[in-house]
């Protein structure tokens, strides 16, 4: 008796990225001329080369493929989508010379975001929101992490989260919600970093978790950020409440966050520009994932690289995130980040590809589930109008993508 799938797409291939597939010879792990077959939201089974299968397999719903590619849905693991307002005379004012830090220091950068948050409505910013995820959407986006930070009082972090929630809920993708309280001091708090840390661990993170608005607890470890013992206080009470974390870490100086990272099995570490070549090992021995951010990177006009070859050379996996936010990487585009990931990171279009899928999937601790093509994961899927996987990479502007199916449903089609 035939199976009967819910969805079928044939005449498709497939950048499975599977290590099911993947040899030397094929390091995508293609599966050419295939039907992909999906049941109750998950991959049910591929089948490769084969003619017309949609003849031969039951289905209430087919799509035919057109000779497309297919690669698992993209995910964009490190982002501050929600925020009010927007910091455009900041980016003409670092072109007239200003730094990065001259600006913060003034009063600019993180906290004049957090003003204009804290004055946006829940449902301006859910608009706000919601209308730069179609963007990311409309280029085969179906995870993402947003994180909280523009806030830096309890109320506003949970308006924050709250929006993050709701998008999980009513957008077609899946939101993973980040608490990242540690992301400046608010001016209330100016000279008092320790209290407003206090603050942080003592009221704010407990709270929010207790309502259910946190799954990973962020901060930023940095000279303008917050010093390592004070990141380690946040992650100490964080590992309290059984709280994953992760990690800003080494974008404009070294400090040995990403090395204290380690130390709670952190799910990634990101940025890691000024990452010490010998702290690899560290990541490499944690499982935690290298995430990196070339949307900062070219915005900021940086020119230290990542430690790209050791990161290599120790195996550590290497994400690729749009780092979407007002002040440092006002992007939409994770097709971009893959292009800026090759022709300034020097990744290799292989690389960027699995930074944006599998890789990606471990950071946000979702690999088991998503990241990849194969049997028994979620079927979050993207079509592209392609000859080859490295076309993702190797375009700039434009977007290829023809459909997208998160959890076996079409939520884009272009066909």
């Amino acid at each position: 008796m035939s199976q009967i799938y819910d969805l079928i797409v044939h005449n498709i291939n497939l950048a499975t990225l599977s290590e099911k597939y993947i040899q030397d010879d094929n390091p995508y792990g293609i599966v050419e001329n295939a039907a992909i077959c999906v049941k109750d939201g998950k991959i049910e089974n591929i089948i490769a080369n084969v003619e017309q299968q949609s003849g031969e397999l039951e289905t209430e719903d087919a799509i035919d493929g057109q000779g497309y590619w297919m690669s698992p849905g993209l995910i964009d693991c490190h982002t501050h989508l929600v925020y009010g307002g927007n910091r455009a005379n900041e980016f003409e004012m670092r072109l007239e010379g200003a730094s990065y830090e001259e600006i913060a220091k003034a009063g600019g950068g993180i906290v004049s975001t957090v003003k204009a948050t804290r004055e946006t409505s829940k449902k301006e910013l859910f608009d706000l929101a919601a209308k730069r995820l179609s963007y990311l959407i409309d280029e085969g986006v179906t995870s993402i992490e947003i994180k909280s930070g523009y806030g830096l009082d309890l109320e506003t972090e949970r308006k924050m989260l709250k929006v993050a929630k709701d998008l999980n809920e009513f957008s077609p993708v899946e939101v993973s919600k980040t608490f990242l309280g540690a992301h400046a001091v608010p001016t209330e708090f100016k000279d008092r970093a320790e209290e407003y840390i206090d603050l942080v661990c003592e009221e704010m993170m407990p709270q929010l978790h207790s309502e259910g608005l946190i799954d990973c607890v962020d901060a930023f470890c940095e000279g303008i950020g917050f010093s390592l013992e004070q990141t380690q206080k946040v992650f100490e009470k964080a590992k309290s409440l059984d709280l994953p974390v992760k990690l800003h870490a080494e974008q404009l100086s070294d400090l040995g966050g990403s090395r204290m990272a380690c130390d709670y099995n952190a799910w990634s570490v990101d940025h890691l520009e000024f990452l010490n070549p010998d702290d690899v090992s560290r990541l490499a021995e944690s499982g935690t994932v290298a995430t990196l951010l070339p949307g900062a990177f070219y915005f900021l006009s940086e020119t230290k690289l990542p430690p790209i070859d050791e990161l290599r050379k120790q195996n550590v996996p290497i994400a690729i995130a749009t780092d979407s936010n007002p002040g440092s990487s006002p992007c939409l585009s994770l097709l971009l980040m893959m292009n800026m990931a090759t022709t300034l990171f020097k990744l290799t279009p292989l690389e960027a590809l699995k930074g944006t899928t599998i890789n990606a999937a471990k950071a946000l601790n979702i690999d088991s589930k998503v990241g990849s093509i194969e049997i028994g994961k979620q079927a979050d899927l993207a079509i592209w109008d392609i000859g080859a996987p490295a076309e993702l990479s190797y375009r700039i502007g434009g977007n290829p993508c023809k459909g997208v199916i998160k959890n076996g449903e079409v939520i884009l089609s272009k066909f």
